[in-house]
């Protein structure tokens, strides 16, 4: 039986723009009565996803209950940062009946479940579960490495090297950890692209688990929330690439914050992040962006050459009317004045 003194909490980790904070936001707005708080671990310097989250508070979660750990992977820093994080959660009035963490898409989910084994919250809190989120049209496409076809090929004709791209190792842990997948993005990808998708998953599983097609975040919350995995019990069973080592690395990934003042017309903005895009050196562009004559500012948010922006509140008196946006890519590919320029800052 299940220590029910024990808070649940679920881990929702994905690849780079998978729709974590989307199925965030529709969980807080349909939490059935849970109170939820949330801890959102960003990429990058600039918070995007948490003020997202804030946005869409409710009495059951109200903006305090949202927590982001900015600039740092929450799993190297669980002494400085998750540990005191989740006490703040604890000791909260009404204490929360559930914990959200949204990692980043960079993420390996495997460290931070070990971190529960924390003498300070071990016998306070457990993983209920573990949600992969996949986005299907970027999966059928193979996005998360460069030419599949082409890897498989060269591993089957010198398998003394190993020629998986970072990008599909954070993949395929991502999905080794997890105890149900969500696959996103159905409406973009298309009946041969879910099939597509469902295939590579199945090809990736060490296990067989659920999987649960889903547009703009819209689930049941009782399909994702109340699993009782007791995830933090069962890692052995969640293999990872980098099993064995004392620590794990994110140096295999880079972002830096490009910052100017108004932009005067946002759909040429647009159109500059999807060339950017295109490239296929830019995994991810996020951020917002102050338009000239707007009192609103522009949430942008981009997964390589797909790019969605809107109007999500309108600028606080206490904070600068500028444009930040947060670039991700592999280490040794970001040239900040090169893109500076290509954003037209």
């Amino acid at each position: 039986m299940p220590d029910l003194s024990k808070i649940p909490v679920t881990i929702v980790t994905g690849f780079l723009g998978s729709g974590k904070t989307t199925l965030i936001s529709h969980l807080i707005r349909n939490a059935g009565g849970r109170r939820l708080a949330v801890i959102v671990n960003e990429f990058g310097t600039l918070g995007v996803d948490g003020d997202i989250l804030k946005g869409c508070a409710i009495p059951d979660c109200p903006a305090e209950n949202v927590v982001e750990l900015a600039n740092g992977c929450i799993c190297c820093t669980v002494a400085d940062d998750f540990i005191p994080t989740v006490e703040t959660l604890l000791a909260l009035d009404p204490r929360p009946d559930h914990i959200l963490i949204e990692t980043s898409g960079l993420a390996l989910p495997k460290p931070l479940l070990k971190a529960f084994d924390w003498p300070a919250i071990r016998s306070r809190i457990t993983v209920d579960g573990v949600i992969a989120l996949a986005d299907a049209d970027a999966v059928a496409a193979g996005r998360f490495a460069p030419d599949l076809a082409a890897i498989d090929a060269q591993r089957a004709a010198d398998p003394s090297i190993d020629h998986e791209t970072p990008l599909s190792e954070v993949f395929e842990d991502q999905l080794a950890c997890a105890d149900l997948i969500l696959l996103t993005k159905c409406d973009l990808a298309g009946a041969d692209g879910i099939a597509a998708a469902r295939a590579v998953i199945a090809a990736e599983t060490v296990r067989p688990l659920p999987i649960v097609e889903l547009v703009d975040g819209v689930v049941d919350p009782r399909i994702v929330l109340g699993l009782g995995a007791a995830a933090e019990d069962d890692i052995a069973a969640r293999p990872s690439h980098h099993d064995g080592e004392d620590d794990h690395e994110h140096d295999d990934f880079d972002s830096i914050v490009v910052e100017w003042d108004t932009v005067e017309d946002p759909a040429a903005l647009t159109t500059r992040i999807e060339t950017l895009g295109a490239g296929g050196e830019i995994l991810r562009v996020k951020g917002y962006a102050a338009v000239a004559g707007k009192p609103m500012r522009l949430l942008v948010q981009a997964v390589g050459a797909r790019v969605r922006a809107h109007y999500d509140r309108p600028w606080r008196a206490d904070e600068p009317r500028r444009t930040r946006l947060v670039v991700i890519a592999e280490r040794g590919r970001l040239d900040p004045d090169a893109i500076g320029a290509a954003l037209g800052a």
